[in-house]
């Protein structure tokens, strides 16, 4: 049995589901949408350059209470696809509650539904990513962008990005992978639980173990 279904009712202990989102205090309502930076690639190949790098333009939105991480983030992937949903309509397809947003099986499903069916749920079943697994949410997130799809990511636990600043989600968060750049080692956060911030940049290792024990829609 799968075990995304076998925890999927499972809440702030869950994995691979949401369980909760958390929201920072400074997050009283929805920030205004703001346009991200257009598509930019240096060059295509990068088993030789790892110089690659592209970030997608989107229609940037923070989560306007605790436990719609999993609609902001999955907003944020269609908008980049020129898919113009609202939160609530976004949280209604994915069956998200006070609870949360069952399972990265939910977001998956909600962007095929909408964007022609090119995503496919990844999980990372270990605490802790072994270097395999750090690969291949490199190549899943390059092949995505690459393609015009942000990745949704259910991730749980602490990070810190490349300015040093922390970002803690312990009970669990959704948030949306935009962009690359020095070849993939470097991924492009969108956090709709951080408006203050809104995107920011963190290394592909901490990402990858950032989703240990859960997983990722690509």
């Amino acid at each position: 049995m799968n075990p995304i279904i076998q925890k999927s009712g499972l809440s702030v202990a869950g994995m691979l589901v949401a369980g909760g989102c958390a929201l920072g205090p400074a997050v009283a309502a929805q920030a205004a949408p703001v346009q991200g930076p257009p598509i930019s690639a240096s060059q295509t190949d990068r088993g030789t350059d790892r110089s690659a790098e592209r970030i997608l333009g989107i229609d940037y939105q923070a989560q306007p209470n605790f436990y719609y991480c999993g609609p902001a983030a999955t907003r944020i992937a269609l908008s980049a696809q020129g898919k113009a949903l609202s939160q609530d309509e976004v949280a209604k397809l994915l069956g998200t509650s006070e609870a949360g947003t069952p399972s990265a099986l939910d977001t998956t499903r909600v962007l095929n539904e909408l964007t022609g069916g090119k995503y496919r749920t990844t999980e990372i079943r270990d605490s802790v990513a072994r270097p395999e697994q750090v690969e291949q949410l490199r190549r899943d997130v390059l092949a995505a962008v690459d393609g015009g799809r942000p990745v949704v990511a259910n991730v749980k636990g602490t990070t810190v990005d490349t300015d040093g600043n922390p970002h803690s989600y312990e009970g669990g968060h959704y948030l949306t992978l935009v962009g690359y750049r020095d070849g993939g080692d470097t991924i492009r956060v969108a956090d709709p639980a951080d408006p203050a911030l809104g995107e920011y940049w963190v290394s592909l290792s901490k990402v990858a173990n950032w989703v240990a024990e859960r997983g990722y829609s690509s």
